[in-house]
């Protein structure tokens, strides 16, 4: 048998991912109870890290030896100039590696410089790899078309040193574009949406949705309060906020989160948790935070939006729990649709908060007399190339969906981004959603 030792540094990579990967698996399962809140939230922290480094040196080995390795044997290796390109290279992937580290140890009021630069380097990270195997792909596919697959000269030589220079300028090239993307304001993006039932006193209600806010390294005060500005200026009946706001601990994210005070819809803001918040272990924090702000969590629960024309006339909102907090064993919460829509009947409109849209798909299933699910999550990928993925993964992936006869889904391309300020393939959105009775 072939020894640790033996094994590659990839497959090694592979191993300790995997062993991290269990460890994370077992502590969930059976450690839950036994730790305190504290050093089960730095363990869970710790663990996603490391799982992501483990898996990013696998990517990190490559990028080196197809930037760096490639070109030891060229006449310009002993140069000075190839000796700042491989400092350039090892801290380039020393911040995108380093990235992760930043949500433990840097999230303030503002962004520190370090972290946007870290994961600055993280989304070109993402880019430069897909590049990188795209092109060796199409090289691969070339030789093996060719006939040439075992000949090497000149050409090939060539070939391979063009290679990486080709995915090094497209990843420069779209990661700034990227950054200018996101450096913009959201988008306002005005939907009519016809809901059955709706009662006609609610006609033209207007109901702004917020998603995937991700207050932490990269999103800090100065974002949330433009966002809010932006909110203030549409003057909706209700704000809801459908998950992933936050992606830090409420005592030490606290002075960044106090623009949402400002926000004042006459029928209320609503919040429903998304993964996010389950990942800080630390939602019942935020939820009082929340509620000192006049925003009411629904936390698998509802409550009826009466019409400020007609006492008579209401639609239920409710929301759940996002899907992620069983996954996590997260004591007292997960998604528990019976509970959420508990006296909501068919009889009036039923409107639901579910920040995943997998979640959106499942509560159909179950209640298909739901008429209209606002979601978010899926970022719209965000960036080049998760767009694929993304859009892959999820039952819905961004807009407006129609299920059905009398039901809609709007999934958010969310309002900021998570962690990486790009945007490529995606626009961030405050949604300004006019209800129609029919």
């Amino acid at each position: 048998m072939i020894s640790f030792k033996q094994l590659p540094i990839e497959a090694k990579a592979a191993v300790a991912a995997g062993v991290v990967f269990f460890s994370m698996m077992l502590s969930r399962s059976y450690l839950a109870e036994k730790l305190d809140f504290r050093t089960r939230r730095w363990l869970l922290r710790l663990q996603m890290t490391l799982f992501a480094n483990t898996l990013m040196l696998m990517g990190s080995l490559h990028v080196w030896r197809s930037t760096v390795t490639t070109f030891t044997r060229s006449s310009a290796a002993s140069s000075f100039c190839f000796m700042l390109w491989k400092i350039a290279v090892f801290t380039f992937l020393a911040l995108a590696h380093s990235s992760f580290f930043t949500l433990l140890f840097l999230v303030a009021e503002e962004p520190y410089f370090f972290s946007l630069a870290a994961y600055t380097c993280l989304g070109a990270y993402i880019i430069l790899i897909f590049f990188l195997f795209t092109l060796g792909s199409v090289e691969q596919a070339y030789k093996f078309l060719a006939g040439r697959g075992s000949k090497a000269g000149t050409g090939n030589k060539n070939r391979t040193a063009l290679k990486p220079v080709l995915a090094v300028v497209l990843t420069v090239v779209l990661t700034v574009i990227g950054l200018l993307n996101a450096s913009q304001p959201p988008t306002v993006n005005s939907v009519e949406i016809p809901v059955h039932k709706l009662p006609s006193t609610m006609n033209n209600l207007k109901v702004v949705l917020l998603s995937d806010i991700h207050l932490g390294p990269t999103v800090g005060k100065t974002k949330l309060a433009m966002i809010v500005r932006m909110v203030k200026a549409l003057k909706p009946d209700i704000t809801v906020i459908v998950g992933d706001l936050t992606d830090a601990e409420a005592k030490i994210i606290r002075p960044a989160v106090e623009p949402l005070g400002e926000l004042d819809s006459p029928l209320g803001t609503y919040f429903v948790t998304g993964n996010h918040e389950y990942y800080t272990s630390d939602v019942s924090n935020w939820f009082e935070l929340l509620k000192s702000f006049n925003i009411q969590p629904l936390h698998n629960e509802n409550v009826k939006i009466v019409s400020p024309k007609s006492t008579s006339d209401w639609f239920c909102l409710a929301g759940v729990d996002d899907i992620e907090a069983d996954v996590l064993r997260y004591s007292g919460h997960g998604m528990d649709l019976k509970k959420a829509l508990r006296g909501c009947s068919s009889e009036h409109a039923i409107v639901l908060l579910a920040h995943q849209p997998i979640a959106a798909k499942w509560a159909l299933q179950e209640r298909p007399d739901i008429n209209l699910i606002l979601s978010g999550h899926t970022h719209g990928g965000q960036i080049f190339p998760l767009n694929a993925g993304a859009y892959l993964l999820n039952p819905f992936f961004v807009g407006l969906y129609k299920v059905g006869q009398n039901t809609f889904v709007y999934v958010s391309p969310g309002t900021m981004y998570y962690g990486i300020p790009m945007r490529l393939g995606s626009r961030a959105e405050i949604t300004e959603i006019i209800l129609r009775s029919p």
